[in-house]
């Protein structure tokens, strides 16, 4: 079993999901149940078969490329080489995927806009640019590239054309298959590397090249029928099948490490705390679910290529790869069973100490990430313990391959979205675990006023989250971007999801909002993947806010924040302080707590006793009328300057940059400090203490009034008990306490 796109065809890049490698790999096979592969489908002559017309066209390429090759280097190196690359090599490729001799287009017009677009082919713009005329950059001086990249030409046109979905755009070192992404989240496309192609003679990536940009997979009445489309389409199904098996994958690997650190004879003392209570259940679950998430972080980031230091040499990414890498477990996976020794679960040990260690790891070529995630902190008990390699293996065997009938396939993690994340949470907030520590079993299952409905966690379609962002973030994203400040003013935007979950309305916003800011930065409508991600960085240290009454879900949130902002050489960006536990629904303001207690905190509400709500409420408004000492105002009440004071120590946090771990620790450092002081500790409890009169049952009526009409007595002063911890989204403005996690879960 392969599990990494990257081994499939080393020159084909997917980004995005809109042709994922698992079903490049389908259609490289002939696989029957993908339609359109048919000699006739390609309008191949009767009794021609595919491979014969694939090798044809390769045997003739190869002999153009090295002509164009040789023409190119005897170029001068200022020349961007536009008519040789078009006549000695790109109108030859095209003329072997059938389009004939491509008619040169005129620039088309859009809503007042001109875009110089090469050539074209039925509703196919194909824009073929010079072999020294980057892809993803302005080309400066070159006649008609100077408004945008070849890349944003074509993808601008495709986004705000409504006729035209595919396009293809290429400079003859590589070509790429664009799509209309104007309603996706993130960039989507394919590219070969066609230099990397000809010259490594990479046959089998090229018989994907011929099978995916011949003329037949472009051609019909509407963008709709083109063979592209469908395939696109069949992608999104296999993807949400892929999806729900992805969601049973995660459970049964979560109850594969439970049941492996339970059996594991050299755990005794993680057996011991769980029988005597001193690890509660939940929070061992937690714990695996945090392990599982180290995991799937490490996935996504070794297939995105993101996992190394830009600097680290082919010595230390070789290690990694070969000793270290969860490629390299989920390579055993496919083809082993495992043994009882403990070895591969203490690599990936070694693998999250370096991440955590501010020095990294130059012999394995990593660099500190930081966060929450990868400190000990996060998995206290199953740090130190054992895991034998056959548990090891089936957790990595389930959360990195699905089954479709008797055969594995890959789950594609360089393309893993939020959208999966949250379908993913959504699930788990549903499970309660059950331990039999004599059996060492664990389970997972769903129970009555379970986590998801108790909590109100519900995760939100992409529908939806679409139309908030278009009729809520596009209008103020406008009126930034006409500033006198652009930049500025984007990155001074707030946007707060008061029930974030897994941060599926915040990462589609992130990527709302960095496309604007690339765009600007670049001055190109649709920015490089690279100068994207650049701005997606900062849009998540600098715009995204999120609230979750879960501490599962925040932790989740920020994970799928971390996965989005990922850059080599930098560690997670500083979210402690950005993604908080509480509830969104209850909570105080200074101007609120100075009042008093209004009447409105004592209705009747379902559980109240009437006499104790009625003796409270009394209470409540002799104090206000000044005839009774006010328990509250006088004894509680903050001054304003203490709270300004708390106020302005959380946003000295948002400055700065999160460029190194040294700036990660020191933003740490002070949320703690924060965190511990006298003067949070105080202001916390005085909201608390506030919001109690709401939240609190009334079972009971005040000491004053001691007796009920039917001659009971009273014990407890009414609002007595806890109240529910958190506070208003608006504490985010007013600066409201929080109740802040220490950064480092210590």
């Amino acid at each position: 079993m392969r599990l990494r796109s990257q081994d499939l065809f080393p020159t084909i890049l997917t980004e995005g999901g809109l042709l994922p490698p698992d079903l490049l790999q389908r259609i490289a096979a002939g696989d029957r149940e993908v339609e359109g592969l048919r000699p006739e489908d390609y309008h191949l002559a009767e009794g021609e078969r595919v491979n014969e017309a694939v090798t044809r066209a390769w045997n003739r390429l190869v002999g153009a490329w090295t002509g164009f090759r040789t023409i190119l280097e005897k170029s001068p190196p200022g020349d961007p080489a536009t008519t040789p690359t078009r006549e000695k090599w790109l109108l030859i490729l095209f003329q072997e995927l059938g389009y004939g001799r491509l008619p040169i287009a005129r620039a088309a017009e859009l809503d007042g806009d001109s875009f110089p677009i090469s050539h074209t082919w039925n509703a196919v713009p194909i824009h073929l640019v010079g072999a020294r005329v980057d892809l993803d950059t302005k080309a400066r001086g070159v006649a008609g590239a100077a408004r945008s990249s070849p890349h944003g030409l074509v993808q601008s046109f495709l986004n705000r054309s409504q006729h035209h979905d595919w396009g293809f755009v290429s400079n003859g070192l590589r070509l790429r298959i664009l799509r209309d992404s104007a309603r996706l989240t993130r960039q989507a496309f394919v590219e070969f590397d066609l230099e990397a192609m000809m010259e490594g003679q990479a046959h089998s990536d090229f018989v994907v090249l011929w099978l995916l940009c011949h003329e037949s997979r472009v051609e019909g009445e509407r963008p709709s029928e083109f063979w592209l489309e469908r395939w696109s389409k069949t992608a999104e199904r296999q993807g949400t099948r892929a999806l729900d098996a992805l969601r049973d994958g995660v459970q049964r690997a979560i109850e594969f490490l439970g049941q492996g650190f339970l059996a594991h004879p050299g755990n005794r003392a993680l057996r011991e705390r769980l029988r005597s209570g001193g690890l509660p259940d939940q929070e061992f679950y937690r714990q695996l679910l945090r392990l599982a998430y180290r995991l799937l972080f490490l996935f996504v980031a070794e297939d995105r290529g993101l996992i190394h230091s830009p600097d680290a040499s082919p010595t230390a990414r070789a290690r990694y790869e070969r000793f270290y890498s969860t490629h390299r477990l989920r390579q055993m996976a496919g083809r082993l069973r495992g043994t009882k020794h403990s070895d591969l679960y203490r690599t990936l040990r070694v693998v999250a100490e370096k991440l955590d260690d501010d020095a990294g790891c130059k012999a394995l070529g990593l660099y500190c990430l930081g966060g929450f995630l990868w400190s000990r902190g996060a998995v206290a008990d199953l740090h130190s313990s054992e895991l034998a390699n056959l548990d090891f293996l089936d957790a990595i065997r389930a959360l990195a391959s699905t089954a479709q009938g008797r055969n594995l396939r890959a789950v594609d993690y360089k393309n893993l979205g939020s959208e999966e994340l949250g379908s993913i949470y959504e699930s788990l907030l549903e499970l309660r675990p059950r331990l039999n520590l004599d059996t060492a079993t664990v389970s997972l299952a769903v129970e009555g006023g379970h986590e998801r409905k108790t909590t109100g966690s519900y995760y939100t379609p992409t529908s939806l989250i679409k139309c908030l962002l278009d009729s809520a973030l596009a209008p103020v994203l406008a009126e930034a971007a006409r500033s006198k400040n652009p930049e500025q003013a984007i990155l001074a935007l707030k946007v707060c999801d008061p029930a974030c979950g897994s941060g599926h309305f915040l990462i589609a916003a992130s990527h709302r909002i960095a496309r604007q800011l690339a765009a600007l930065r670049t001055g190109d409508e649709e920015a490089s993947p690279a100068a994207l991600k650049t701005a997606l960085r900062d849009v998540i240290g600098h715009c995204i806010y999120g609230v979750d009454a879960n501490p599962m879900a925040a932790e989740l949130c920020k994970v799928s924040l971390w996965m989005e902002a990922l850059e080599p050489g930098k560690p997670l960006s500083f979210l402690e302080h950005r993604i908080v536990v509480g509830n969104s629904l209850l909570g105080a303001t200074p101007e609120a707590i100075a009042r008093g207690i209004p009447d409105d905190a004592f209705q009747l509400l379902e559980g109240d006793d009437p006499y104790g709500v009625k003796a409270a409420k009394k209470r409540n408004r002799e104090e206000r009328k000044g005839r009774q000492q006010p328990l509250f105002i006088e004894t509680a009440a903050e001054p304003r300057s203490l709270y300004e004071t708390l106020s302005e120590s959380v946003s000295r946090l948002a400055t700065g940059n999160d460029a190194t771990i040294a700036a990660i620790r020191d933003k740490e450092e002070r949320l703690r400090r924060l965190a511990e002081s006298p003067e949070y500790h105080r202001s916390h409890l005085v909201a608390d203490a506030w919001c109690a009169a709401f939240a609190g049952r009334h079972r009971r009526c005040i000491p004053e009034a001691s007796t009920k009409p039917d001659g009971g007595s009273c014990d407890r002063p009414a609002g007595s008990n806890q109240a529910r911890r958190g506070l208003s989204i608006l504490s985010l403005a007013v600066g409201v306490p929080r109740r802040f996690p220490h950064p480092r879960g210590r």
